[in-house]
């Protein structure tokens, strides 16, 4: 495998953080529109995720200008749907997706000796990420 440069890896870092900012939009809209009482924990706890997605992409920006690049405004647009469980599918598809590209991106980072980058970023971070899968009873996946 070819070593990533350090301007390929800011581009990446931009891309990730993109992707937050469109995984808070989305949990905030997900949030707003779940329906039914079986959902209102649910509802409480993508209120939470969006707030942490803000703490993510925080923590991105800092990190792309501590690499000399600029934090990216740009965002791809959020996936929603009228149906819950589309709508938690989504979510998870995104929470996935962002476990297994920051995986990636402390790998990227190591190659590069940057270890001060890969000691801000949690292990148990990306653990907590997977931990609100559980559906209601009554949801089919």
């Amino acid at each position: 495998m070819a070593k990533i440069t350090k301007k390929e890896l800011l581009t990446l870092l931009n891309k990730d953080l993109g992707l937050e900012y469109t995984a808070m939009v989305q949990y905030t809209q997900h949030q707003g529109t779940l329906k039914g009482a079986m959902y209102q924990s649910i509802q409480k706890e993508l209120i939470i995720h969006a707030q942490e997605e803000l703490a993510h992409a925080t923590t991105l920006a800092g990190q792309i200008d501590y690499l000399g690049g600029v934090p990216t405004v740009t965002m791809p647009p959020a996936k929603i749907s009228k149906d819950n469980v589309t709508m938690l599918k989504q979510d998870l598809e995104g929470e996935n997706d962002a476990i297994a590209r920051y995986i990636q991106r402390i790998k990227q980072a190591e190659e590069l000796n940057l270890y001060l980058m890969t000691a801000t970023t949690s292990w148990t971070d990306f653990t907590a990420r997977t931990s609100w899968t559980v559906i209601p009873i009554g949801c089919r996946l």
